[in-house]
């Protein structure tokens, strides 16, 4: 099948099949764009899936010319490159630039000095992790907002749970509908019409701008602010917690043992002592005279010389108790301030003091940005990690954030990070199968308190997650590759993709697109476009670029009009290619952009 592949036009190139290259393929072939896979290692089970759909695959390596001739590189519009290895994604993406200068190139690199270096050679460089993160973290901390901006107006897409039965239209006004969720936790209807009916406690998801949230009430939705601490202050106010709670008994005894002392010797010293003058001591001069003693000090100031026998015998007193009751003071809170310290650099003493934390389980490139966004917010997160030498785990405990070495499906491991005061459990590593066993060991220890902390589940198969989900009641299963790949067919296809966020268990994509003269969508209604999918703005072309927000039904697109779309990434896909970004347009692009020859490249042919 591969070898029918050199001769092809107006095709996708996708280097590598693992997590989100699959999905990509996936994505590309549902939105009816020719796509041709090149993998020289590649998991049979996913060749066969592939192939399933019609789609070729090239079984080479990437970094070698032949492969890129026999994938029909000359012709292509676009090369994804999602290689599992970051320096054979670097290798394989410089040069399919030296050979095709011209195409457009895309690739998954998580280092940012080189995607840096990469951009500079006008190649898209995306980093799956930073563009999954923030819907993993709005999945810990529910607060069923998603901020985006549209053309520099900011949006905000909101939850909120019905609070009469009525119309969408008489109830929430021109704020748009993107899903609504039965209270019975039936189906979820995508997209519905403004005329659509609610009933009371029905979960609504709602997009508008503030001022509009506001005029329907819902200001509140978009989610109360969480008080935010610079990290010194915090630093400071966990230290200060840290030396409070540490304080044992023995050190409180030593202490109250000394103030008893003191005061009692302040009072004798008072009454009993006298001058040979026959003056008395004052209460700042018997206060001196007391520290004096017990720190063992000795200025000579006072004497007992010519005091009664009784005092001298309370000096003598005095002083061992005092320099006893005082060493031990002193040792007992040495030993607490090293132990502070030393807990604090491994991590444990923020343990006993977490309540309303998130828990993060794996501590790779997905778990890092995600423990670095919920750290920004100001919400207190503990790290579990099996692996010592963890790559990020000397940045994050610079951090503030605690980092534990052990497993976390394990009892102990567990109620060592106050698992039942956590505020949510995020486990992120790459295996899908130990995040399986996390969770299912987290929902047993949680027991009947499970339903009140959310567990979020990286999985990577979506078949799974949602199996999961119906199944075993972990909570929100959240494939990394699903969300990050409509960026790369975005960025492949050359359009806007904004940004990808689940509503329940519904994967929505946010895009841009530019209506061309003449295409598919110029002059279309808008209420002809997909019933799940929505258009929020429109920037008119015609009006020196003024955000018409919310278009009406009727209205119709016009060439060169900005559209902002929000619906199932399958879908708006479809609705994004309708225009010039069809199958037959990527050829005819492909065609009008045509040059005789690139040098540098052997057997080059017709190049976009």
């Amino acid at each position: 099948m591969s070898g029918s592949c050199a001769s092809w036009r107006g095709h996708i190139i996708v280097y590598g099949l693992d997590d989100v290259g699959l999905r990509t393929v996936e994505q590309l072939y549902l939105a009816g764009v020719k796509v041709v896979v090149v993998e020289d290692d590649a998991d049979p089970r996913l060749v066969r899936v592939v192939r399933g759909w019609g789609v070729p695959v090239v079984i080479g390596s990437p970094r070698l010319v032949e492969t890129l001739d026999e994938a029909g590189l000359g012709g292509a519009v676009a090369v994804i490159c999602v290689l599992a290895d970051d320096l054979h994604t670097i290798e394989a993406a410089l040069l399919t630039r030296e050979n095709r200068p011209d195409i457009r190139v895309v690739v998954q690199l998580r280092n940012p000095a080189v995607g840096r270096a990469l951009s500079a050679l006008s190649i898209s460089v995306l980093d799956v992790a930073g563009l999954s993160a923030p819907s993993l973290v709005e999945s810990c901390l529910r607060t069923g907002t998603h901020d985006l901006d549209l053309d520099g107006h900011p949006f905000v897409a909101t939850q909120v749970v019905a609070d009469v039965s009525s119309r969408l239209r008489s109830r929430y006004g021109s704020l748009a509908p993107l899903a609504v969720t039965g209270a019975d936790g039936g189906d979820m209807v995508v997209c519905p019409g403004r005329d659509h009916r609610v009933r009371t406690g029905d979960l609504v998801t709602l997009l508008g701008t503030a001022a509009e949230l506001a005029r329907a009430g819902l200001h509140g939705t978009a989610g109360a602010p969480v008080p935010v601490r610079s990290g010194r202050l915090r630093s400071k106010w966990h230290l200060a917690r840290s030396v409070f709670s540490a304080v044992d008994r023995r050190l409180m005894y030593a202490l109250a043992g000394l103030f008893l002392l003191a005061t009692a010797a302040m009072v004798v010293l008072r009454l009993g002592y006298r001058e040979p003058d026959g003056t008395r001591m004052s209460v700042l001069d018997a206060a001196y005279f007391t520290v004096e003693t017990i720190a063992t000090v000795g200025f000579g100031d006072f004497n007992f010389r010519s005091q009664p026998p009784w005092l001298r015998g309370f000096a003598i007193a005095l002083m061992i108790l005092g320099a006893l009751l005082a060493t031990t003071f002193f040792a007992l809170l040495t030993n607490t301030l090293v132990t502070i310290r030393i807990e604090e650099a491994l991590g444990n003493r923020r343990l006993k003091q977490l309540n309303g934390h998130v828990v993060v389980v794996g501590l790779g490139s997905v778990g890092v940005r995600v423990v670095e966004r919920l750290a920004g917010t100001g919400t207190d997160v503990v790290v579990i990690e099996r692996n010592e030498n963890n790559r990020y785990a000397t940045q994050v405990r610079d951090s503030g954030v605690p980092v534990i070495f052990a497993d976390a499906t394990l009892p102990q491991t567990l109620h060592r990070v106050q698992l039942p005061s956590a505020r949510a459990v995020a486990v992120l590593t790459s295996d899908d199968l130990i995040n399986l066993e996390t969770g299912l060991a987290i929902r047993d220890q949680l027991g009947e308190q499970g339903a009140d902390v959310p567990v979020v589940l990286r999985l990577f198969d979506r078949t799974l997650a949602a199996t999961v989900e119906r199944n075993f009641g972990l909570g929100q299963a959240r494939s990394t590759a699903a969300l990050a790949a409509p960026w790369f067919v975005g960025a492949a296809l050359g359009l806007d993709v904004i940004a990808t966020f689940y509503v329940g268990s519904q994967l929505m994509l946010v895009g841009r697109l530019t209506v061309a003269p003449g295409g598919g969508l110029d002059g279309l209604a808008m209420q002809d476009l997909s019933a799940r999918t929505r258009v929020v703005a429109i920037n008119r072309a015609a009006a020196d670029g003024a955000l018409e927000h919310p278009p009406r039904r009727d209205t119709r697109f016009a060439a060169g009009d900005q559209a902002y779309l929000i619906g199932p990434y399958e879908e708006l896909l479809q609705v994004l290619r309708r225009d010039t970004l069809s199958p037959s347009g990527l050829a005819d692009v492909a065609r009008a952009r045509a040059k005789p020859d690139v040098p540098g490249r052997r057997g080059h042919q017709a190049s976009i």
